[in-house]
């Protein structure tokens, strides 16, 4: 959670702002209360999107989709102003981590019974998406909230109408949705069905049981085509998942979209109606640890008093390493939902075949570049194929020359401090960030930075500018990862915090702080 800057608006419809919660491909998203006291969480669009009427109209159909999504398990979409100069929604507010958080960072794979808690919870959200007419085409990790209630299913942004209803959201020829839990029909470009969301849910499931996406990521070899590949002709590795899952795992994860379950077929093979009801767990489904900081996080939340734009506001009280004071959408970086480029299906079209030149959702790495993500139609994005394998084992030892990089200090002169140098890590949102700051003047090359995502992985390097505190770096430089996917990034800035931990600003303040903590 990030204090309101200065250009912020106070209000925006009747939501009072109280802090940013992160942004993403699509705006900037605001923590906000209502003048009736309900938290919320506000996304208001990027002014360049606003300009575009083709996204105008795509926006005032998604919200409209969104709206009609009823039940207990999803984030319902409140209220939103889309003929508004700058459009806006507001969405209920879910205090939770994502799966994606608690599994990679917090705790690891879930017991046997929370996995089956979780199948019940979305597929009883599955049902109330598909009973709205719309296939939210893009359920992973980091789009699940961890609750003491149950999961719940969140960011509709890419949710599009079925084949053969209404007028349909979805232009032919598009391939949406994040690599590794796609459904081989989405990456070979067919039209979504709700058989998609199931083959999705088998993923996640899969990854929330394991720790592990059942087709494997971009960082194996072959990069992002492989994994596509696999998506369409492997067998997903299930090693992990519980026995009494195995088989419903599998079912779901079936290449052929009419022999997989639907959510209700879901529901009664998990025995939903001994483990969940009225949008919550019958009984405890989390693990103590989960539970306590699930309860430190609600606290927090309620003690948190309202900010203007025109003052400071003093931080929040720290959550343990394992807990975010916010929820997504999370904050830049944001691997939005992207259509596979066409230079990347061609790569996998002798195998899958047929797959369409769709828009091209390019994915910025967001800490080096906070750009929103750029679309474009039928244009193949140089390197937008993804990263070479490993790229976040091959930041440790990358190097490569840094374009305006101070000149090199003569011995003697100032060098990295030793209480930065070492490994440090962070997580933001779906994403990995593993830092290494190695000894060295001004003028050498001090740090390796990567980061790792189900569906891409960067790495850069960067030259020390100023040994003085708080550290100064130059603009980094891409050693792993093409563009649009990884670019490079502006100066940064270094400084040691009371609790230990590193934190990295970019020159410019347009992307938050991250902070690293040793590893």
């Amino acid at each position: 959670m990030e204090q309101l800057h200065p250009h912020d608006p106070h209000r925006i419809g009747p939501y009072r702002l109280l802090s940013r919660l992160g942004a993403g491909g699509m705006g900037q998203v605001y923590l906000a209360r209502s003048d009736r006291g309900r938290t919320v969480a506000v996304k208001l669009v990027h002014l360049g999107l606003a300009a575009r009427e083709e996204f105008r109209i795509r926006f005032r159909q998604e919200v409209d989709a969104a709206r009609r999504v009823g039940g207990e398990w999803t984030a319902p979409v409140l209220d939103a102003d889309t003929e508004a100069p700058t459009p806006w929604f507001a969405t209920g507010y879910v205090a939770g981590p994502s799966l994606r958080r608690v599994v990679a960072h917090d705790f690891g794979p879930l017991p046997d019974r929370s996995v089956r808690v979780l199948a019940a919870g979305l597929a009883h959200a599955l049902q109330d998406i598909h009973r709205a007419g719309i296939v939210h085409r893009d359920l992973k990790p980091s789009n699940v909230l961890i609750t003491l209630d149950g999961p719940r299913v969140i960011d509709f942004g890419i949710a599009r109408a079925p084949a053969g209803y209404g007028a349909g959201l979805t232009r032919i020829g598009e391939v949406i949705g994040s690599p590794g839990f796609m459904a081989p029909e989405q990456v070979r470009g067919e039209p979504a069905t709700t058989a998609c969301d199931v083959f999705c849910l088998g993923a996640v499931l899969a990854y929330a049981a394991t720790a592990r996406l059942p087709f494997g990521d971009a960082t194996q070899p072959g990069g992002l085509p492989a994994l596509l590949l696999r998506s369409t002709e492997a067998e997903p590795d299930l090693a992990g998942v519980p026995a009494e899952l195995l088989d419903l795992v599998r079912d779901c994860l079936h290449p052929d979209p009419a022999a997989r379950p639907g959510p209700a077929e879901v529901l009664d093979r998990v025995g939903a109606d001994g483990t969940v009801a009225d949008g919550r767990a019958l009984e405890p489904w989390l693990p103590t640890p989960l539970v306590a900081g699930l309860g430190r996080h609600a606290v927090r939340l309620l003690d948190r008093e309202d900010a203007g734009p025109d003052r400071a506001v003093p931080a929040p009280p720290m959550l343990p390493p394992s807990y975010s004071a916010c929820p997504p959408p999370e904050p830049e970086p944001l691997p939005r939902p992207r259509t596979a480029p066409t230079a990347l299906l061609l790569a996998v079209a002798a195998v899958v075949g047929g797959l369409s030149a769709g828009t091209v959702y390019a994915v910025m790495s967001g800490a080096e570049d906070p750009r929103p993500p750029v679309t474009s139609s039928r244009t193949p994005a140089a390197g937008a194929s993804g990263p070479p394998a490993a790229a976040a084992s091959a930041s440790a030892s990358a190097s490569a020359s840094v374009v305006g990089s101070a000149p090199a200090s003569p011995p003697g002169a100032g060098r990295l401090p030793e209480e930065y140098v070492g490994s440090w890590q962070a997580v933001r949102g779906s994403q990995i960030w593993r830092l290494t700051l190695a000894p060295g003047g001004i003028g050498e090359q001090v740090m390796s930075l990567a980061v790792q995502d189900p569906g891409f992985a960067c790495a850069w390097t960067a030259a020390l500018r100023s040994a003085t505190d708080p550290v100064e770096l130059d603009a980094s430089t891409v050693t792993s990862g093409a563009p649009p996917t990884c670019t490079a990034g502006s100066r940064s800035r270094f400084r040691l915090l009371p609790d230990g931990a590193l934190r990295r600003e970019l020159a410019g303040g347009g992307s938050p702080p991250l902070d690293y903590r040793r590893r």
